[in-house]
């Protein structure tokens, strides 16, 4: 029997807007979910986000402070799609409410956030789930099958870059997303975490790192309003605030197998839009996926060269969308797989979906490249405790 569970979302920007989606996707791809995700209350300081809640989302109320909606009974489930800099606050208050929280990355500002937030969890003994969606495609789904298959043979070396564009114009506003003390790291925490989970969810463990960071971008026009978005852009004559966090990275890293990993990300790169790709190479082939093409994986196993597979039934969920291949899975559909993922695992009191404990492994990943980058010298990556789903 399908019983009902209150959804509570915090913060109505385009993130939250898009777990709302989810959720309501989730129940006609996974019909089988033993619950049914109830959009219940919204919660938001700006008036917009919660008409917008209400009347477009189909949430049955909205409120302004989060702390009412984590006091309402009828609240069973979180999702927490507030700026980072809140993360921490709201992640622990949600715990301590006994409630399960979906929670997008990355989840605090610094590896010592992320682990009190999954002390936190840990101790409540609530399921999580993290909003590492590249996961889900299902190309990324087969990579892994095979590669932990051994069909790669041993693998050797791993090359990821996510490279964007969203930051390339010097006359984009100075929004919390520059400032270390609300955002935290930049294109590390931004984009780079989501290479790092990655290829450690295809790959595994990664144990040391070495990094070197830049900012390009020193300054940056002061935004005129509250209500400004990192595409936003200031006038020529605008005062201008200096940028706190890094633009650019490249990280060099030693998996507990022996492989080495090549990492790079950029948010100011002209030209990639949004050009996220993971090599893997081992001895006996290699493999690429490019999330530009997230339907396609691109295959060498048998020294011809590349062939370019498309996602099929078999591959991931890609089933539960799509009848075969050529039909193309998109990015909300991603976020639809990990909304079920957590619903099943509060269905379950299981780990399911990526879990905080992933969440603290790559911001000590993260935080291990940045104190690199500051000393030269390599960091090894220190132990996490809790259900590393990646290497499950």
């Amino acid at each position: 029997m399908t019983r009902s569970i209150g959804i509570g979302l915090i913060s109505v920007g385009w993130m939250g807007r898009l777990h709302s989606r989810a959720y309501l996707a989730a129940r006609h791809h996974y019909p089988e979910l033993p619950v049914r995700a109830m959009l219940r209350t919204a919660a938001d300081p700006d008036e917009g986000g919660r008409r917008h809640a209400v009347d477009a989302l189909g949430y049955r109320e909205a409120v302004a402070d989060y702390r009412a909606l984590l006091a309402d009974p009828a609240i069973d489930a979180v999702s927490i799609c507030a700026p980072n800099f809140l993360h921490h606050e709201i992640a622990v208050a949600t715990a301590a409410a006994g409630k399960p929280f979906w929670i997008e990355k990355p989840m605090g500002r610094n590896a010592r956030e992320a682990r009190e937030i999954a002390e936190a969890a840990s101790a409540a003994g609530v399921v999580t789930s993290v909003g590492f969606n590249y996961r889900h495609a299902p190309a990324v789904a087969e990579a892994r099958r095979l590669v932990r298959a051994g069909a790669l043979g041993e693998v050797t070396n791993v090359r990821v870059s996510f490279l964007a564009d969203y930051s390339s114009d010097p006359r984009s506003v100075l929004t919390w997303r520059y400032l270390e003390g609300q955002a935290g790291s930049g294109v590390i925490g931004d984009l780079l975490s989501h290479g790092l989970d990655l290829a450690q969810f295809i790959v595994g463990r990664i144990a040391r790192v070495t990094a070197a960071t830049e900012t390009f971008i020193r300054e940056r026009p002061l935004p005129s309003s509250a209500t400004v978005d990192r595409l936003s852009r200031g006038a020529d004559d605008a005062p201008t605030g200096a940028v706190e966090n890094e633009d650019y990275a490249v990280v060099t890293a030693r998996f507990d197998s022996g492989a080495v990993g090549v990492f790079e990300a950029s948010r100011i790169a002209v030209g990639p839009r949004a050009e996220y790709t993971v090599d893997v190479y081992g001895t006996r082939g290699s493999l690429r996926w490019d999330f530009q093409r997230l339907n396609e994986l691109r295959l060498a196993d048998d020294h011809a060269g590349y062939r370019t597979i498309m996602a099929q039934p078999d591959f991931g969920d890609f089933a539960r969308f799509q009848p075969g291949p050529g039909t193309s899975m998109g990015f909300d559909d991603l976020k639809t797989i990990e909304a079920s993922l957590f619903l099943r695992s509060i269905a379950e009191n299981r780990q399911l979906a990526p879990s905080v404990a992933d969440g603290w492994a790559t911001a000590e990943a993260a935080d291990a490249a940045l104190l690199s980058a500051r000393t030269g010298a390599w960091v090894d990556m220190p132990s996490v405790t809790g259900p590393l789903t990646f290497d499950a």
